[in-house]
């Protein structure tokens, strides 16, 4: 079984719960537009004012998105 990978876009600050929603939009669209076979894309609160959207790729797909869309930060995912 492949590897999965996190790709994660942090968001500060006040707004950052209404921005991170906004940002999982705009994945969506890029999936959609490249038509990548990726199912998990969402929100995170990790405290009142830090917020991530994330999306979860495989080892194949990691480097061409990586590159593209230039994530803050990237971890294994675990189901």
């Amino acid at each position: 079984m492949e590897r999965e990978i996190k790709l994660i876009w942090d968001f500060q600050g006040p707004f950052a719960q209404r921005t991170a929603q906004h940002h999982v939009i705009h994945l969506k669209e890029y999936v959609q537009i490249e038509k990548f076979p990726i199912n998990i894309i969402d929100t995170q609160e990790l405290s009142q004012t830090h917020h991530i959207a994330y999306m979860v790729v495989n080892d194949q797909q990691m480097k061409q998105i990586r590159d593209v869309l230039k994530p803050h930060r990237g971890e294994l995912f675990e189901r």
